[in-house]
């Protein structure tokens, strides 16, 4: 059966995405869920029944509110050292107060990743552990199904505000009694999105009727995400926050003699922010939050301050809905934290516990077959027992120091169980579907080889492939691996003892996918079978065909091989800037010994042969004005290659073409110390954070102008005259957005007071990026369908290319400029000085544009963690939030390196095509070889 390349490659690909779609149904693990809820909460289960047939104990149901009123801040990106630390002496003395001297109880609480806002809201009404799918839907974060306190609170009749970040409104819709909601996405608004919550405070604080105020600030994480958390913007942020604290606590305060119950204040942060402003990842700065409660119920802190205790995120659900008098959420895994509930008798604070013991008990029973063999388990049965046994003498009037004991003894026993309970149930969220991801795994696998197996064969004039279809699947070897596959399914499928995606499907849609993975593997043996039978055939031309491989090919082949098995590891992939760090530097060195090999080796060359080649090179030279021909060597042997590579390097350019690999390793080292990427080695010191200091605003702006300056003389060199003109305008543009915003000082600005969002000066830049690009699409279009002329279609690619230089340099933050700077540096150095005297191919040059495209994804400071993705560069120039360009500024931002490598790519390919077809033409007599 024949098929052509593009029925081929359209197979494959839809082959490839069903293999990558099974694999992350089971890479993403299922969280873990109760029952589905329907309709009110009942009561809660009765307290422990002491042993024997005498007392019973009176309280089963759900124990009443501890608060009247309850109001939850929650500040985005709200950092732990940012009230801890001296951050939060300095910037919130009121908090600073209230912590060290009132009545409050202080914690850190550690979120776990993705530490992004909605999975992170989740996580506080829930209780439960959201997974990184999550993310994936945190643009448009859809109705919350699972039970939360919000909706038990609502079915209790208590009536909800909520001012703030609009993910609140879409989780929890038709559940707040008034609300306003702020868009969350656009980052570069500092002061309105928190002024439209603070509005609202006045009026609501002075009425009485509603139970739960909520408020979600965002203006200390869109400073986070513009400018990062050493910016002079934060310090004032934080007294802005300290000071609506101090609003609130007041009011509440004023308000508790009027009631019988007193109120409570919740402070806390969704998540906290990297050292670079952003957040999604697990660094200690993202997973550690302040969370503060403050009550008159409390006792007033007396003697030296402690070190606050690290608690979970998820525990702040059962807390609030133990505080509200509210069932706690079937799917929380969180604990009761104590402290807060310190204060009641002990008879009432065993009878939390066991409320908690017993929801986190149920939850276990639910997703655990194997559940009465959990430690946490056995303990809470343990515990609750002795809760028994403390009931009955209480009961019986025991007042003795025995009962005191005892209780704290029980105390001790639920806390231990709740512990290890919420362990238990807080490891299977991270249990993975492994069956699932081997069947997604070998399925891409094996269309990867047989893709691999076509190149030969796509890169041919007709471009049409023999499909061994028939014989595959009439063969023995076909159906021997149908049944083995379908042997080995069922016996994973009766043996699981936990759900797997693969195993739910139904047998004739399992039989089809193993059918699918024999035919492939049936396929593969008959494509290499045949690779195998054509290479015994006698070759009819030895000497054209006989070709050897250098250095460079093996190094290509075996790190991009390597590469790919690596990220069968997790620490490599976590890692992974370090293996393109490596293969780059060792490219460079391979490259410099090929060089250093075509140089000295021409000594040794047939002096009349070098001869005749440098007689036909000035030939060429003088009627055309470049100084590089890629003619094939006569012969197609190493030796020729050799002489008339080395032929293209005259005079200064062969010491400036020996010097440019390690020129390339110095730029490489150098970009490495700019941008700390990775998980090991982020929170060091860079570069890049020694220039975004506040004290060092000077030497930035330097740097930025500076690299601008470059940029535009690396780029115009190709352009055409207006063109070059728009570059010029496009990058002061650059310089005065960044001005504007805070980022770098013109050298007559003495201060930078004046800050704006800098929206005239990015649409200013706009306007000329959208010119130059358009410049080139219509050269382009020119060349497809008016003129022929493969010089038109060369310009056409080099000025889109253009445009988008001037697209990145106003999306890359102002340290971040000499990365594109040595991009463009590098790419000329090697255009100029390795490919062209080296004489490399395509599918080398291709290679090497993939490696350094990857490097240079690393070098922005990027990592395989969302917590690098900078998403300020989507609101540049935007008023508001515009799903559309947002994306896609934050996309081109983020891949903005492997994007220019690609576009270079294609560039230096066309212009290779045009000039030696212009050669062709100037030299019509010329013979070549």
């Amino acid at each position: 059966m024949r098929l052509r390349a593009g029925v081929l490659a359209a197979g494959c690909l839809l082959l490839q995405a069903m293999g990558v779609a099974i694999f992350l149904r089971g890479f993403f693990p299922t969280a873990v869920r109760a029952r589905p809820r329907g309709g009110p909460p009942g009561d809660g289960p009765a307290e422990p029944a002491p042993p024997g047939s005498g007392a019973v104990s009176n309280w089963s149901a759900v124990p009443p509110p501890l608060f009247r009123r309850v109001v939850l801040v929650l500040i985005d990106a709200l950092r732990q050292d940012f009230v801890f630390g001296p951050k939060g002496k300095q910037f919130m003395p009121y908090a600073t107060q209230v912590i060290e001297k009132g009545t409050s109880y202080s914690f850190v609480a550690e979120a776990k990743p993705p530490t992004v806002t909605m999975p992170r809201i989740k996580a506080l009404m829930t209780g439960s552990i959201p997974g990184f799918i999550d993310v994936v839907v945190n643009l448009n974060s859809p109705a919350l199904l699972d039970d939360n306190l919000i909706w038990q609170a609502k079915t209790a009749g208590k009536r909800i505000i909520f001012y703030g970040d609009d993910t609140w409104v879409k989780l929890f819709p038709k559940h707040f009694v008034e609300y306003d909601g702020t868009t969350s996405f656009f980052v570069s608004d500092f002061t309105e999105v928190d002024d439209n919550v603070t509005r609202h405070l006045d009026r609501v604080l002075k009425r009485e009727d509603w139970d739960l105020l909520i408020l979600h600030y965002l203006g200390l994480d869109h400073i986070g995400h513009v400018t990062g958390p050493n910016s002079p913007l934060v310090g004032p942020k934080l007294r802005e926050m300290d000071n609506i604290l101090k609003k609130i606590h007041i009011s509440l305060l004023s308000k508790e003699g009027e009631a019988s119950l007193p109120s409570l204040l919740v402070v806390c942060g969704d998540h906290g922010m990297s050292e670079t402003g952003s957040h999604g990842g697990s660094s200690e700065g993202e997973v550690h939050t302040p969370l503060l409660f403050i009550s008159s119920a409390f006792e007033k802190r007396s003697g030296p301050l402690t070190q606050p205790e690290l608690v979970q995120q998820t525990d702040l659900a059962s807390t609030l809905a133990v505080g509200l008098g509210l069932p706690i959420s079937r799917n929380s895994v969180g604990t009761l934290i104590l402290p807060v509930v310190g204060g009641k008798t002990m008879r009432e604070q065993l009878r939390f516990l066991h409320l908690n013991g017993f929801q986190l008990s149920r939850l276990l029973e639910e997703n655990t077959p194997a559940y009465e063999k959990d430690p946490g388990y056995e303990q809470f049965k343990i515990a609750e027992k002795s809760h028994g046994n403390w009931i009955k003498l209480y009961l019986e009037g025991n007042n003795s120091e025995i009962l005191m004991n005892l209780g704290k003894k029980v105390l001790k026993q639920y806390l231990e169980a709740l512990k290890t309970l919420s362990a238990s149930l807080s490891k299977q969220v991270a249990q993975y579907d492994m069956y699932s991801m081997m069947v997604g795994t070998v399925i891409v696998m094996e269309v990867l080889v047989l893709l691999l197996l076509s190149v030969p064969k796509a890169l041919s004039s007709r471009a049409e492939f023999e499909v061994p279809l028939s014989p595959s699947l009439f063969s023995l070897l076909f159906y021997l691996m149908c049944l083995v596959l379908c042997a080995v399914h069922v016996i994973v499928c009766t043996s699981a003892e936990s759900l797997c995606y693969f195993c739910s499907m139904s047998w004739l849609t399992a039989l089809g996918v193993m059918m699918l993975i024999s035919a492939l593997m049936c396929g593969i043996l008959s494509a290499i079978g045949k690779i195998l039978e054509n290479s015994r055939l006698p070759v009819k031309n030895p000497v054209v065909s006989s070709s050897s491989w250098s250095e460079v090919d093996v190094l290509m082949l075996a790190g991009t091989i390597g590469h790919v098995l690596s990220l069968g590891a997790s620490s490599f992939i976590e890692e992974e800037h370090q293996t393109w760090y490596f293969l780059i530097n060792t490219l460079c060195l391979a490259l410099c010994q090929e060089l250093c090999r075509n140089y000295f080796l021409l000594k040794e060359c047939d002096p009349q042969h070098g001869i005749s080649l440098k007689q036909n090179f000035d030939s060429i030279g003088e009627a055309s004005d470049c100084k590089s021909i890629d003619v094939p060597a006569p012969g197609n042997s190493k030796l020729d290659k050799v002489a008339s590579s080395a032929e293209f390097i005259k005079g200064s350019d062969k010491w400036i073409s020996l010097a440019s690999p390690w020129i390339i390793l110095i730029c490489c080292r150098l970009l490495r110390s700019l941008n700390q990427t990775g998980v090991q080695w982020a929170h060091r010191p860079d570069f890049g954070h020694w220039l975004t200091s506040s004290e060092h605003k000077s030497e930035l702006s330097f740097l930025a102008a500076v690299s601008l300056v470059m940029i535009f003389f690396l780029v115009q060199r190709r352009c055409s005259l207006v063109s070059k003109i728009a570059m010029a305008l496009g990058l002061l543009g650059v310089y005065s957005y960044r001005a504007a915003i805070g980022n770098v000082v013109f050298p007559w600005q003495h201060d930078s007071k004046d800050i704006s969002k800098g929206i005239t000066e990015a649409r200013f830049v706009y306007v000329f990026v959208l010119g130059i690009v358009f410049t080139g699409t219509k050269d382009l279009l020119k060349s497809q369908v008016i003129s022929a002329d493969s010089s038109v279609k060369s310009t056409g690619l080099w000025e889109v290319y253009s445009g988008l230089v001037l697209l990145a340099a106003l999306l890359f933050r102002p340290h971040n400029l000499p990365v594109l700077v040595f991009c463009l540096l590098i790419q000329t150095m090697m255009t100029k000085y390795i490919w062209r005297p080296l004489k490399c191919d395509a599918a080398q040059i291709t290679i090497m544009h993939y490696w350094f495209g990857q490097a240079f994804f690393y070098f922005q400071g990027n990592s395989n963690g969302i917590a690098t993705v900078d998403v300020s560069a989507g609101f540049v120039g935007l008023e508001s939030y515009v799903e559309i360009p947002a994306i896609f500024l934050t996309a081109f931002a983020t891949y903005a390196g492997p994007l220019l490598w690609a576009i270079h790519l294609l560039c230096y390919l066309s212009s290779e095509v045009s000039r030696l077809k212009a050669q062709l033409v100037v030299l019509p007599g010329t013979v070549l070889f």
